[in-house]
């Protein structure tokens, strides 16, 4: 079941209950660590590996909730299933809200516990490919000129060559040799696709939310 490198965070005061869902999960191939409590976690994050966090609610120090509240602000945190059993609906609510996977009460199911988990790390997954792929557009981005780059910004607003070149101070065919190594440098072929990388990318072109006129002069220089 285990993906090689995957990696199992228990998040429990309650040392018994570690050793036991450790065990549990070791023999499915997992590699699990365990911590007892959210400082503890804290100070051994983050790792690259690939993985999730089984996070209780009530423990000495900060709350399961804290740590979660905590890890929520972070692009490149694990996904979070909770297993306790002081919980209740208003908690699990606000866990749920927050975007955790599940909210499991103890003694837990085995199989309930496993489908939580495989939920978790295909989440994991799949937000580590979408990381992934806004890394590479941002990369193909990075690689544009000034001028180049307000011709993106200017052509995923909807204008026509002749207004960008107005704007730009220049004519329609240069523009028009802009727009072709913008699409060529970005391996994209419609508008379209354009307007999806930026929406793909949000606030990571921050250069895109640059006040027009100070672009225009660094393009200018």
């Amino acid at each position: 079941m285990a993906d090689c490198g995957t990696v199992i965070h228990i998040v429990d005061d309650d040392e018994c209950l570690r050793a036991a869902v450790a065990r549990l999960l070791g023999v499915l191939g997992f590699e699990v660590r365990q911590y007892a409590s959210a400082g503890e976690f804290l100070l051994a994050w983050p790792t690259e590996e690939p993985g999730c966090v089984l996070l209780d609610v009530c423990m000495p120090g900060p709350s399961g909730l804290d740590l979660q509240l905590a890890l929520s602000k972070r692009a490149d945190a694990p996904p979070v299933v909770f297993l306790t059993g002081n919980g209740d609906i208003p908690m699990s609510v606000l866990a749920i809200r927050r975007g955790a996977v599940d909210f499991l009460t103890k003694p837990v199911d085995k199989e309930q516990l496993l489908v939580a988990i495989t939920t978790a790390l295909q989440r994991d997954a799949e937000g580590r490919e979408s990381q992934r792929a806004r890394q590479d557009v941002r990369r193909r981005f990075e690689t544009l000129t000034p001028r180049e780059r307000v011709v993106f910004a200017q052509v995923i607003s909807g204008r026509l060559n002749k207004q960008i070149a107005t704007s730009l101070g220049t004519c329609e065919r240069t523009v028009k040799a802009h727009r072709a190594h913008v699409m060529e440098k970005m391996h994209v072929h419609s508008v379209a696709g354009l307007v999806y990388l930026s929406l793909a990318l949000g606030n990571e072109l921050d250069c895109l939310s640059v006040p027009q006129e100070r672009v225009m002069r660094e393009a200018a220089a």
